[in-house]
């Protein structure tokens, strides 16, 4: 019986000892010797009344196998003392996130940087290992500039800073750009201050714009123009650049004081416009593409970075006054003629008709002045009428060329579009690009004929036309003539055109022949006068006793006897 209490003392002492190891190792890091690796558990004993396993992949570093061997000391941390099984429950990555939080705290407190591995991606990032402790990286805090690929980051030791811990809810985030940044301004600073024009830097393209590139340099960035990326036409950098592609380029422009960089690639190439006199002489023909093409003309490429402009007037000998897209498009390939060359301006003037035969020139070889030629009216216009003719180009006939008779403006009524018409070949200028047609040359000129042998001062019967206030109109042999008021009589008080008749016949003396206007001049007057000075000359004199009277009767009387 003396010795029940006691034996209940040591059970409780015993307990008392156990149950105070237990609050003093469970949640606690402890070192422990490996007894056995046996597959993908390994066995470790810490000293307690069971040993515990840990599995194999703990060991190991992210992506990496675990090298332990039995006999080895670990650090562990104590989860339970004994499970259901009556083994110890413990973890090596309990103890290194315990051990790497501790470190972590005072790293983060003095705002040092720390080393860590990307490992894995989760949603809106990656996780990262800090030496045991899980960290979360944002995908905007990978780098300054978006990655698209991160694998060639992924399980690679590198520098990150902590922007906030917190170890209650175990969370970490860290930043991998904020130690680029950190980096990139003391790269900045030492490539401002030895930056100068001409120096040939590496870079990657960083931004794509319609107008250029900007090229991260290391730190600080530069703009590579469009226009200097490539001696040949560019129309978007994304046609020879991409985002994040490495390029070589040179410092063309530096301002020390905006810092503004302007890059280029094209001037570490040879420049083709140094030899381009002598390659494109003048007259020369080539093939070249369409690369351009404006309201003014089109851009052909003869070679990459050599480009001439073909203005809109030498495109077509035949159209005219057309939008250059309506004559040629963008990448066909044509026959250009080289019209003029400036290395200086680094201008090239070609042209594509002369690649062609004139048509000017094929039709008055053809078609020399006085041929007779048909064609179809193109169109009417106000002075006269255009005429389709072979090799596409037009003749005009003017409205003073259609007809014989007619006045100008009725004769042209006569005709319309689409009406077929021969003419004959009247001029032929090649440099204006004009050919005159005349359709009345067609016949003889019935006044040539009518006042054949009629000249100033002959005697003429003319036929009345037409009475009008100002004279009367009359007809020679067919030929038009005209009489004026003041001429219809020597005496005033009959100089009335209302005294004479259409059809009326009269003889009247031909003051004029104007053959350009093709009309005749007459006066009765000037005949009237005429008569009477033959017949004073014939018949009498002023003193012979005979009145004028007398003197014109006889005159008019041996007139008529001699038409009879």
């Amino acid at each position: 019986m003396g010795s029940e209490p006691a034996t209940n003392e040591i059970f409780a002492d015993l307990l008392e000892e156990s149950m105070g190891g237990r609050d003093s190792l469970e949640g606690t890091v402890v070192s422990g010797l490996v007894v056995s690796v046996d597959n993908d558990m390994v066995m470790i004993d810490v000293g307690l009344k069971a040993e515990g396993r840990v599995a194999l992949k703990e060991f190991g570093a992210p992506g990496q196998p675990a090298n332990i061997k039995a006999g080895d000391t670990v650090e562990v941390f104590v989860e339970r003392m004994e499970d259901k099984n009556g083994e110890a429950m413990l973890s090596r990555e309990r103890a290194k996130r315990e051990e790497a939080w501790t470190k972590l705290e005072q790293d983060f407190a003095k705002e040092a940087r720390v080393t860590g591995s990307i490992f894995g991606r989760v949603k809106g990032g990656f996780t990262v290992d800090l030496g045991g402790a899980v960290a979360f990286l944002p995908g905007s805090q990978v780098d300054i500039r978006p990655v698209r690929d991160i694998t060639p980051l992924m399980n690679t030791p590198q520098p990150f800073q902590i922007l906030k811990m917190d170890r209650a809810r175990g969370n970490i985030v860290v930043s991998r750009r904020a130690v680029l940044e950190e980096t990139r301004a003391e790269q900045r600073s030492e490539l401002i201050e030895n930056l100068k024009e001409g120096m040939v830097l590496d870079g990657v393209v960083k931004n794509i714009t319609d107008y250029g590139a900007f090229v991260d340099l290391g730190g600080v960035d530069g703009l590579l123009h469009v226009t200097d990326i490539s001696w040949k036409r560019i129309n978007h950098p994304s046609e020879v650049l991409q985002f994040g592609q490495n390029v070589k380029v040179q410092v063309i422009r530096f301002n020390s004081e905006t810092q503004r960089i302007s890059l280029g690639m094209k001037q570490l190439e040879a420049d083709p416009w140094d030899a381009v006199e002598s390659k494109y002489p003048l007259g020369a023909k080539f093939s070249g593409t369409v690369t351009n093409i404006t309201d003014y003309g089109a851009f052909v490429e003869l070679e990459p970075g050599i480009e001439g402009l073909v203005h809109v007037s030498e495109m077509s000998w035949t159209k005219k006054n057309v939008h250059p897209g309506k004559i040629i498009s963008t990448s066909q390939d044509v026959d250009v003629m080289v019209l003029d060359v400036d290395s200086q301006k680094r201008r090239i003037s070609l042209g594509i008709k002369q690649c062609a035969d004139n048509p000017w020139e094929a039709f008055a070889a053809e078609h020399p002045v006085g041929t007779e030629i048909e064609g179809e009216v193109k169109n009417v216009t106000e002075f006269g009428m255009f005429v389709g003719l072979p090799g596409e180009i037009d003749g005009m006939v003017h409205m003073s060329d259609i007809s014989w008779d007619k006045s100008s403006e009725e004769a042209l009524q006569d005709f319309e579009k689409g009406q077929m018409v021969t003419a004959k070949v009247l001029d032929i200028d090649v440099e204006k690009e004009r050919i005159s047609l005349g359709i009345k040359q067609m016949s003889d000129d019935p006044f040539q004929g009518a006042t054949d042998g009629v000249k100033k001062g002959d005697v003429v019967t003319c036929e009345v036309s037409k009475v009008t206030d100002g004279g009367i109109e009359v007809t020679v042999n067919g030929a038009p003539g005209f009489i004026r008021k003041a001429d219809l009589s020597r005496d005033r008080s009959e100089q009335r055109p209302d005294r004479f008749a259409a059809g009326e016949k009269v003889d009247a003396k031909v003051t004029a022949v104007d053959r350009t206007s093709r009309k005749l001049t007459l006066s009765i007057k000037a005949y009237e006068q005429a008569e009477e000075k033959e017949a004073m000359a014939n018949f009498g004199s002023s003193d012979s006793g005979a009145s004028l009277g007398d003197i014109l009767g006889a005159a008019l009387q041996k007139r008529e006897e001699e038409k009879e």
